[in-house]
């Protein structure tokens, strides 16, 4: 990469960034030239992603829903690192259920992890770069529920919801000091949270785990699943100095299942 897509020399956490659409994310901020601090509730996992890129990754044990851990985290990540210019939010769970039989452990859970862990991570972020007086990048993972209430998911979808609403706020506070913040969202992405959740849906449909997957891919225009690297590309977009003038968005990644 060269020019305006040149990350190389910056310092990147990655939240949520062992597996799936985070761990497509740290190789493509690698590949750029970023050293990557996954951060992630497994460690072992983010431990052997950060073995198998080298030493241009490191591996850091989180819970987003705890402010001491996330703050202990980010704060071992930074030494590491030797500062820090992009954050990653991406941390991220679902479960699926009826609107009428969601839990209070469902839906506080989801939003423990996917509202709460994006305020404190971004919050934790914010704080360093306005004590270090630098500029800094922060892309938030929300989802296309995020932009139309999901059956099946709708506390999913709340928490993703919330995701945006901060995302464009935190993007106004933080725009005179030079830090941008943006969020993609994903689609149908074949991880394996999505294998877990057709699963889900075909036991509560009555379908087959292949016909709900048939189903997302008929709902896509550009006619297939999407990978966790659609993603990321997107991810490393926003990153660069090619989105400078990019603050506040929630940008569809979704093969063209939501065009608005």
């Amino acid at each position: 990469m060269a020019g305006i897509f040149d990350l190389a020399g910056r310092r990147a956490i990655v939240t949520g960034g062992a597996r799936g659409i985070g761990a497509a994310i740290v190789r493509g901020l690698v590949r750029a030239g970023v050293r990557v601090a996954i951060v992630d509730a497994d460690l072992p996992a983010a431990e052997a992603l950060a073995k198998d890129i080298g030493e241009s990754a490191s591996a850091f044990a989180v819970d987003v829903r705890d402010r001491a851990s996330t703050e202990h985290a980010f704060a071992s990540a930074i030494a590491d690192l030797g500062g820090l210019d992009i954050l990653a939010a991406n941390a991220g769970v679902s479960t699926m259920r009826r609107a009428v039989d969601i839990t209070d452990e469902e839906w506080e859970f989801n939003f423990a992890v996917n509202a709460r862990g994006i305020f404190l991570s971004n919050q934790t972020a914010c704080r360093y770069f306005l004590a270090e007086k630098r500029a800094g990048v922060i892309v938030n993972t929300a989802s296309l529920a995020g932009k139309v209430g999901a059956p099946l998911l709708a506390h999913y979808s709340a928490s993703k919801f919330a995701v945006l609403g901060w995302t464009q706020a935190l993007a106004r506070e933080m725009a005179p000091h030079g830090i941008r913040v943006n969020a993609v969202c994903p689609g149908f992405v074949r991880t394996s949270m999505q294998e877990r959740e057709i699963i889900w849906e075909g036991e509560l449909r009555g379908m087959t785990p292949e016909a709900v997957r048939g189903e997302y891919v008929s709902l896509t225009p550009l006619g297939r699943i999407e990978e966790p690297e659609d993603v990321a590309d997107v991810v490393l977009f926003l990153a660069s100095d090619a989105a400078r003038f990019m603050t506040g968005q929630g940008v569809n990644v979704t093969g063209g299942v939501r065009m608005d």
